[in-house]
């Protein structure tokens, strides 16, 4: 037929040639559409097209059945109008990026904003240089004490800080550079704009760029991946002495003698473990307990663990009052005033939200300031989607990463979610703090029955060979069924087995099941065995790698 034009669609959710038939007969349904050829194991349809058709027409006619499609890579996304679909994307971190590679793939140019350095929080001033700080504090008090002393005498080492700043951001800027900057530069499909974003309206944006001068942006769709930053709570004479959030902490090139932080979660013990390894005397300041919207079990375990090094914890303590004076720092709390050289502040983040006037584009916001979302990383305003810690989901780069991969499909015509039940989360403190799924208390306020049982290390074989028995697996599952709903651990290495937990939940797993799988001997993940097992026996008189 001669005056056709063609087009191409990625056809997911197709599970066999029927599917295929059935998405033929869906688009040749569509007005406009003179043939269809789909193919299952392709995952492809071919359209020729009588006269233009509004490429959402036909991806929204595939998903009504439910199906995802959209527009196959290199193919024209906007039929309509000759031009690839425009995505800006505001940010440039995990979820940006993730959803600007995404959108490339799935044929969309994108316009990426960024103010200030490529790559966001967790390659430059979050994940990668605490962790690489973490590790060489994990390395100078293995040195100083280890259980294994006896055999093999302590060396402590000399703390060269300045050197080890050098490493960690030798790291930070290689990976900035291999997965952020480079494959930028790389892409045609993406440009890059360094400036600061805010709307104009639904469909556009006003970019202040850095060296000068405004551009306008509109766009098919937008994605907001601005993340989050630090914020510290309205303690008198905070602002007005030079406090530490976890960026100034993760910079400093020296160690301070005498450190308190306040804050009672991830960052808070993370940092104040890492320093006080590196010879800081440290003092937490914690409101209420460490963890305390965590099964109390964790805050307890975590709160031993620190005691026996010397780490200070000061539990249900209420800061009233910051001054420096004298290069001191002097907090008054309802236990007494203590002195410090330096106060490192981890209450929390915002997300980064309040400049970018989401009223002119009508995008709805919490109390917080952090973006309402659906499932599909929808805002309120349609074409503008949002993904990562600007939004009211949990804040870790995993999840801002999946999100804004999902949120760039179904800019594209496709239809996913994102499902948080099984999410895992990791805290990098030693032993390490590992959830995922529910805690009791959560499972109980949703009203479910719960069974739960706490196995304690020295019930698992490779925590008695690392002569380090600190900590516990616990389970939660449902009672009347025994299907596994959440796993909290403490352990030297709880963040190694927290994902198995995390696949056992997604395909409901019971413990039973779980207690009948095969683990390896010897390894810190056979706890999981073990803890399941203890729902059903006394574990305590197993043989050492019972079945």
């Amino acid at each position: 037929m001669t005056g056709t034009t063609t087009t191409e669609l990625t056809i997911t959710g197709m599970t066999c040639d029927s599917c295929a038939i059935h998405v033929r007969e869906v688009l040749e349904s569509v007005p406009g559409v003179h043939e269809a050829q789909v193919s299952y194991p392709d995952a492809l349809a071919r359209i020729q097209l009588k006269h233009e058709v509004p490429l959402q027409q036909l991806t929204d006619a595939v998903a009504a059945h439910g199906y995802g499609a959209h527009p196959r890579s290199g193919h024209v996304a906007s039929p309509g109008s000759g031009q690839r679909l425009h995505i800006a994307i505001i940010g440039s971190g995990g979820a940006a990026m993730a959803g600007a590679l995404k959108a490339v793939e799935h044929g969309a140019r994108v316009t990426l904003i960024e103010r200030g350095t490529i790559g966001g929080t967790c390659v430059n001033v979050g994940c990668v240089p605490s962790k690489i700080m973490i590790r060489a504090a994990h390395i100078a008090h293995l040195r100083r004490a280890s259980p294994f002393d006896g055999g093999l005498p302590p060396a402590p080492p000399a703390i060269l800080r300045d050197q080890l700043l050098r490493q960690q951001q030798g790291r930070v800027d290689a990976l900035r550079h291999a997965k952020y900057e480079s494959i930028i530069d790389a892409n045609q499909a993406i440009t890059v704009l360094h400036g600061e974003a805010c709307f104009n309206d639904g469909h556009s944006l006003a970019v202040r760029l850095n060296d000068g001068g405004e551009r306008a942006v509109t766009f098919d769709r937008c994605l907001i991946a601005t993340g989050a930053s630090a914020i510290a709570p309205p303690i008198p004479g905070l602002k007005d002495t030079p406090y530490w959030t976890s960026t100034e902490a993760l910079m400093s090139s020296t160690i301070p003698e005498r450190l308190v932080v306040i804050g009672s979660s991830v960052v808070a013990v993370e940092l104040a473990q890492a320093f006080a390894r590196l010879g800081a005397q440290v003092t937490i300041v914690a409101r209420r307990t460490l963890f305390f919207r965590e099964d109390p079990a964790i805050g307890q375990a975590l709160t031993a663990a620190f005691r026996a090094e010397g780490i200070e914890v000061w539990e249900h303590a209420e800061v009233s009052a910051v001054a420096h004076r004298g290069g001191t720092f002097v907090l008054t709390t309802s236990q007494g005033e203590r002195r410090a050289d330096q106060l490192l502040v981890a209450t929390g983040r915002a997300p980064n939200t309040r400049h970018l006037n989401l009223d002119a584009a009508g995008v709805t916001v919490n109390k917080r300031g952090a973006i309402e979302i659906d499932p599909g990383m929808r805002t309120s305003t349609p074409n503008v989607y949002a993904a990562g810690d600007c939004t009211d989901q949990p804040q870790f780069v995993y999840v801002a990463a999946a999100a804004g991969t999902r949120a760039a499909i179904n800019m594209t015509g496709g239809d996913t979610a994102l499902d948080l039940t099984a999410m895992p989360a990791v805290v990098f403190t030693d032993p390490q703090v590992a959830t995922a799924g529910l805690s009791g208390q959560e499972a109980r306020r949703r009203g479910i029955e719960t069974d739960s049982r706490l196995l304690t290390l020295d019930n698992v074989p490779r925590a008695l060979a690392n002569f380090d028995t600190r900590g516990f697996i616990k389970m939660v599952a449902e009672a009347n069924t025994g299907r596994l709903l959440g796993v909290q651990a403490v352990a030297a290495d709880a963040g190694e087995l927290i994902q198995t937990a995390a696949l056992a939940m997604h395909h409901r797993m019971t413990v039973q099941d779980l207690a009948d799988q095969l683990f390896p001997y010897l390894t810190m993940v056979e706890g999981l065995k073990l803890a399941a097992q203890t729902f059903s026996k006394d574990v305590s008189q197993l043989s050492c790698c019972a079945g």
